[in-house]
């Protein structure tokens, strides 16, 4: 784990991580700094799959998060969350998988959906990102994109 993303991180009060974690140093790294949530990618192994879940659903400043790595976008979810999704949609929805940084409101469905992109070495992406943002009262407030070059 690169130590400028270690600082991007720190004074967070949690650290969540949407997959493709690659390795336990990486989590634990992250742990080093804040709490960490995190759900394993399609690239993690078996040591990572049983460290970390498939998916994490939780309240945080009084929003219902749900991260999962493989999860779509407004109208192309993916069949791993379609049914809950429709049934008792999030606040937010983070996912990774695709490497792309998107945020944009589900109008449908009425919540914010979130994917950081990918801030690692490896893949197909041409720059790296993350997010920052603050939760106050049920609501995502002062939204950042980190961007670091290639």
């Amino acid at each position: 784990m690169e130590d400028r993303i270690l600082k991007l991180c720190e004074g967070s009060d949690e650290i969540w991580h949407a997959g493709d974690i690659g390795s336990l140093a990486v989590t634990d790294s992250l742990k080093a700094v804040a709490p960490v949530k995190a759900v394993y990618g399609n690239i993690d192994d078996q040591g990572i799959r049983t460290q970390w879940p498939k998916h994490q659903r939780f309240t945080a400043g009084g929003l219902d998060v749900w991260i999962t790595h493989i999860g779509g976008y407004p109208s192309r979810y993916s069949f791993h969350v379609k049914p809950e999704i429709f049934e008792n949609p999030p606040g937010l929805f983070i996912c990774g998988h695709s490497h792309i940084l998107k945020v944009m409101n589900d109008k449908k469905l009425g919540f914010l959906h979130m994917n950081p992109g990918a801030i690692g070495k490896h893949g197909f992406h041409k720059v790296r990102t993350m997010l920052r943002f603050n939760i106050d009262r049920g609501r995502v407030k002062d939204l950042e994109v980190v961007e670091l070059p290639r």
